[in-house]
């Protein structure tokens, strides 16, 4: 079966790639090979990350290009050069419009540090999602993965797993955990699923 071809959004430190990085080199994510890694951000560690194991990649910032159409024009064009059939957001700060959702619709994934509904949407990324997290004083957080529409946050869930709340929690140490223990395992297992239904689908 032919795998499905992901490319991978960052924009930081790129440890959500690092663990599909990870999951490809086990055999678990075996439907899908990362073909691309595209930073919003020049000098992002995560691209360094993919060089290391000769993964292309390619800069796009938005600050560069001067407005939101032609960031995104220069997104889509190096995602159709490498003829990318599946978007994974591993931390990409960037909020991309309807448009750019709708030409991949139901192609786009993004792993969010909560179980959505709970502290997701707009202003909800980084710390600032585990600091609501604590301020509301929830025994039980976790991470989702979820398809990308025109709504923060608001796509159809994937996956979630729960993470519990400790009593002494600070929002660093809440958010390494729920690293630990649910986006460093879930994300590539969505990659997975999504990958094995589109390499299937290319099957037919």
């Amino acid at each position: 079966m032919l795998k499905t071809r992901i490319a991978v959004l960052v924009s930081g430190g790129g440890t959500n790639l690092q663990a599909l990085i990870d999951a490809q080199k086990a055999g678990t994510l075996h439907s899908g090979e990362i073909v691309l890694v595209v930073s919003g951000v020049e000098g992002a560690y995560a691209l360094t990350r993919a060089e290391n194991v000769g993964i292309p990649t390619a800069v796009c910032s938005r600050k560069v290009l001067g407005s939101q159409e032609a960031f995104e024009a220069t997104i889509c064009r190096e995602l159709d050069a490498a003829g990318a059939e599946l978007i994974v957001l591993a931390g990409f700060m960037s909020i991309l419009s309807a448009d750019f959702t709708k030409k991949y619709e139901n192609r786009i994934i993004n792993i969010h540090p909560s179980l959505i509904p709970s502290f997701c949407g707009q202003g909800f990324y980084g710390l600032r999602v585990h600091e609501a997290a604590l301020d509301y004083g929830v025994k039980v957080t976790g991470a989702t993965v979820h398809f990308v529409n025109e709504i923060p946050d608001g796509g159809k869930i994937i996956l979630q797993k729960a993470v519990e709340v400790q009593p002494g929690d600070t929002p660093e140490v809440l958010q390494r955990r729920v690293m630990e223990q649910a986006e460093w395992v879930l994300l590539p297992q969505a990659a997975e699923l999504v990958s094995a239904e589109i390499a299937a689908g290319k099957g037919e």
